[in-house]
């Protein structure tokens, strides 16, 4: 599957999905100005570009959490796969394998744990909702550890769900047939329709824990082995006291815009929050990344990697596998285009003075 971009991908996506789907993928909060602000932040951060630097050969390959992935681009969690495409998260995972990166699997996914590691020719994350069913939430990481997946992603951006007015309006709702695959042993796998307002919010309302604190690091720590991420940071201090719970990762995330619509976009929010942790938990980013300039700018302020999430339901509802494997491709070229332009040869050279000049380049 050739696209040129993934807004041409995005174009193809929206063509083919029903229009309750589309909303819920492409949809944020309130006015949608976080989903904007993410990718416009962006395009005012400018490269300041090296030149005279031997670029014949680029290495984009990097490591994140001890796993050797392709390129600092990886998948992130969302949810209902396979409102795009009958085969949902199977195809997603092989998209992702097929690119050589990760693959994050959400909570609220339309395919089991089981079934999508299966799939899985790359590393699988799992991304973790707490219930207020901690029994339950207990039992599905238990099923997550056995499965094979190699970390947990806790998210800690929805103790209740942004109000997203299009699906309000559409009075969004999963076809009988799909549910959240997950927490069919739990009895929590059914999402049914809410009058006069969307069946997500009131499944989140009813059934997450919007008490839970920085204590439930600390259970979840405690009861798995896998290393933990924090996702849905963006306060220096809130990604402090996440390393300082033993959180092995930091996801600097607003949910793509989809819970506070008066959220910073987090490519603003990225540097200082890199500073402050300082080397002491990896840092991910999510939101807003649409061109594999945006990657270097990203890795430039402190990003050991990026997470896209639309892009890939794009390619999903475009082209299944092919689709999401185009989706990732397509970043990568840019991405190799990027690093050649801006006189860097590999990861290790994407530095900070690339987005500000003043600087001191790191070793």
């Amino acid at each position: 599957m050739e696209i040129l971009n993934l807004h041409e991908l995005e174009k193809l996506a929206h063509a083919r999905l029903p229009q309750m789907a589309w909303d819920y993928y492409a949809s944020g909060a309130d006015d949608e100005r976080c989903v904007r602000r993410n990718c416009e932040a962006f395009e005012r951060l400018a490269l300041h570009y090296r030149v005279l630097v031997d670029v014949r050969t680029r290495d984009l390959t990097a490591t994140v959490l001890g796993h050797r992935l392709a390129m600092p681009i990886a998948v992130a969690p969302t949810a209902f796969h396979r409102l795009a495409h009958p085969e949902g998260e199977l195809a997603s995972v092989a998209g992702a394998g097929d690119a050589g990166t990760l693959f994050i699997l959400s909570t609220l996914s339309n395919t089991a744990v089981e079934d999508v590691v299966a799939a899985a020719t790359g590393p699988v994350w799992f991304q973790l909702y707490v219930y207020r069913d901690r029994g339950a939430t207990e039992a599905l990481v238990r099923r997550v550890e056995a499965a094979g997946c190699r970390a947990l992603v806790l998210t800690v951006d929805a103790p209740l769900l942004g109000r997203r007015e299009r699906d309000v309006r559409n009075r969004f709702a999963l076809p009988p047939h799909l549910g959240v695959q997950n927490l069919l042993p739990s009895g929590y796998s059914a999402v049914p329709a809410a009058a006069g307002d969307s069946a997500l919010a009131a499944y989140v309302a009813e059934l997450l824990d919007p008490g839970i604190t920085w204590e439930a690091v600390d259970w979840l720590r405690s009861i798995t082995k896998l290393p933990v991420l924090v996702k849905g940071i963006v306060r220096a201090d809130d990604a402090v006291r996440a390393v300082d719970h033993g959180a092995a990762g930091i996801v600097v995330s607003n949910h793509g815009g989809r819970q506070l619509d008066a959220s910073p976009a987090t490519i603003e929010v990225l540097p200082r929050i890199a500073d402050a942790v300082a080397g002491r938990a990896e840092v991910l980013l999510d939101g807003g990344v649409r061109r594999g300039a945006d990657v270097v700018k990203a890795v430039a302020c402190g990003a050991r990697a990026v997470l896209v999430g639309r892009p890939i339901l794009w390619g999903l509802a475009a082209g299944g596998r092919a689709g999401v494997a185009a989706a990732l491709a397509t970043l990568r070229r840019e991405l190799d285009l990027a690093f050649a332009l801006c006189g860097c040869p590999d990861v290790a050279s994407v530095t900070r003075d690339l987005v500000d000049p003043d600087t001191v380049p790191r070793p």
